[in-house]
């Protein structure tokens, strides 16, 4: 790429697909507060926190061994994502079949956002500076407990979308 051309780009603003997804009144609500929680973070730990997420999610869906445990684990770690727990409690409660779609969503536009940077750094283009939204690298507050033998509720099995 020539300077020419990398002087339209720089500084470019990697988080330019979550901020119109964000607005997208065609996109789901949830959809459009998972966007507004991406923002900002790191390129790789929001790419790797959603994908782990929505595989704990999907482990436990399925009855996976040991997929209730690593959700339990992932929302009760006192070192842990607050990012994660804020991913998981825009959707809780919500039919499993819409928290798993909304997951995969935002784990495809994570990974493009992950891919665009490669390319940028590797053609010396300059991103504009990600603006971390959170305050503090640790848990701020309480978390969940860490059993694994959590009840699943109504939105594990009931899609409301199905039904007649």
């Amino acid at each position: 790429m020539t300077s020419h051309a990398a002087r339209y780009l720089e500084p470019f603003d990697l988080d330019v697909t979550l901020r119109d997804a964000a607005l997208d009144e065609q996109n789901r609500p949830t959809r459009r507060m998972l966007a507004n929680a991406a923002i900002g973070m790191h390129v790789e730990d929001a790419y790797y926190s959603v994908r782990e997420l929505r595989e704990a999610v999907s482990w436990t869906h399925e009855g996976e061994i040991g997929g209730k445990r690593k959700l339990a684990a992932i929302l009760s770690n006192p070192n842990g994502d607050d990012f994660q727990r804020c991913i998981y409690f825009s959707l809780a409660g919500r039919s499993i079949v819409e928290m798993l779609d909304d997951l995969m969503w935002l784990e495809d536009i994570l990974e493009a956002r992950g891919r665009i940077a490669g390319q940028i750094h590797r053609q010396k283009i300059r991103p504009l500076p990600l603006v971390a939204p959170y305050v503090a690298d640790e848990p701020d507050g309480p978390v969940v407990a860490a059993t694994e033998d959590f009840r699943q509720g109504r939105s594990w099995w009931a899609d409301p979308d199905l039904q007649a």
